[in-house]
């Protein structure tokens, strides 16, 4: 009698990528959000601390929805993935 043995799991399928959402699909980013996503970027520095100078509130809101009109002229596609489930306890 031959014993059962299960088939080896697959490796690019593991626990933390489904937990991660690549097997989600992928939503279309809306202009505003995408231009709110770039101008906070511009604003806060890679430790999230506010980068120095008063003029980076205006100039990055401005920037931001420049990079925004540029990549829409250009034909790019920004996609995003799902918001992750509430956590439980």
């Amino acid at each position: 009698m031959e014993s059962q043995n299960p088939p080896p799991p697959d490796p690019s399928d593991t626990p933390a990528e489904r937990a991660s959402g690549f097997n989600a699909p992928l939503l279309l980013v809306d202009q505003a959000e995408l231009a709110s996503a770039l101008a906070y970027g511009l604003r806060f520095d890679e430790r999230g601390k506010p980068r120095r100078g008063a003029a980076w509130e205006m100039a990055a809101t401005l920037l931001a929805e420049q990079l925004v009109a540029q990549l829409e002229r250009a034909n790019f596609v920004v996609l995003k993935r799902p918001p992750h489930p509430p956590h439980t306890t």
